[in-house]
């Protein structure tokens, strides 16, 4: 792998420790700080998340209801057609998301599938989006066709900490994740891993996850912390519900971690309350995702999220490598709509067909 580079800091699980330990103020100020030193505290990156192939995951992850292995009432889909990839998209660029990522259930991508994720990619980017995919393990042929073909980040989750890895996932390895990062960035596209939260784990397991990303070679570029969405049918329906404001931690432990990270508040914001999203905004949190669905589990619909930002003051952050004017004011022009009395809900069913 490609090695650490020299301004890279390499954290140890007793400095991290550390963090988690401190008052609860005095963390949410250090992570304020380092935040600000790197990033407008008042700009929040917006993605919308696409399952462009749904179901029939032939992996046990043991909290997504997309596995073959359980029984969620959740109805397999076919890889989408590209047209309905691009409307989709088209959608999610007028409610004001800047990044469009496209989710397929697979173990990993065949052959097969591989000119028509090509042309999805291609078309994202036409309509002056970034694009980010998850497809599984990649090889690094893959991660290089990808690559060419425009894709700006790949996603792919570490999950937990390698300790409690198996404990959630036995069909690929703690090692096999890594991998499919290190084939990512060896083909120059951009990371984007976190992990999940609230799945049954130790304190000592949220550490680990924070530690192996903030010590790969490069930190991701993009790092959403989910929250557990239990689903009926799935072996974590019953897990008992993490402190919330251990989730906020694991907010402000990334952001101090990964200061030049974009930290998501991803899975899990539907059961939050605007408070609790309001104190992950402190924490360093400045990525969400808009729209009713993330792959197959409920998020907030856009409108809410717009009203949110306005009583926070937040904006959408702008693309700066993008020439695209007339995408450079949707973001700012929803928020406006927002503020009218009388207004058209904004928002799209990511699983809309």
């Amino acid at each position: 792998m490609t090695q650490q580079t020299a301004t890279a800091p390499r954290w140890t699980r007793q400095a991290i420790d550390d963090l988690f330990a401190l008052p609860f103020n005095d963390l949410m100020f250090k992570a304020q700080q380092v935040h600000r030193e790197h990033f407008n505290p008042n700009e929040v990156q917006v993605s919308t998340l696409l399952s462009i192939k749904t179901g029939a995951c032939p992996e046990d992850c043991k909290y997504c209801p997309q596995s073959a292995r359980y029984d969620t009432g959740l109805e397999k889909e076919r890889l989408m057609e590209v047209e309905k990839v691009l409307e989709a998209a088209q959608r999610a660029k007028d409610i004001g998301s800047s990044r469009f990522c496209m989710g397929a259930a697979w173990r990993n991508p065949k052959d097969r599938d591989m000119p028509y994720i090509i042309r999805m990619i291609q078309g994202v980017r036409e309509l002056g989006l970034e694009t980010c995919m998850t497809l599984g393990m990649l090889s690094p042929t893959q991660a290089a066709a990808l690559q060419e073909a425009g894709l700006d980040y790949y996603n792919h989750n570490l999950d937990t900490s390698a300790e409690y890895y198996d404990q959630i996932i036995t069909t690929r390895t703690h090692g096999d994740r890594l991998d499919t990062l290190h084939n990512v960035r060896e083909a120059g596209m951009k990371v984007c891993s976190g992990g999940i939260v609230g799945m049954g784990e130790e304190a000592s397991d949220r550490t680990g996850l924070l530690m192996q990303l903030a010590n790969l070679p490069t930190p991701p570029e993009s790092v959403p912390i989910n929250m557990l969405v239990k689903v009926a049918g799935t072996p974590m329906e019953n897990v008992e519900d993490l402190d919330p404001f251990e989730f906020v931690r694991c907010i402000a432990v990334a952001r101090i971690l990964m200061p030049k990270s974009h930290v998501r508040l991803s899975a899990g914001r539907e059961d939050m309350n605007e408070q609790m999203q309001a104190m992950c905004f402190m924490a360093g949190a400045n990525s969400i995702f808009y729209g009713e669905k993330l792959l197959t589990t409920s998020n907030p619909d856009a409108d809410k999220d717009q009203q949110l930002f306005k009583r926070l003051g937040i904006t959408p952050e702008q693309r700066e490598d993008y020439s695209d004017e007339v995408h450079s004011q949707v973001a700012h022009e929803a928020i406006e709509k927002a503020r009218e009395p009388e207004r058209t809900p904004l928002f799209y069913d990511a699983m809309e067909r």
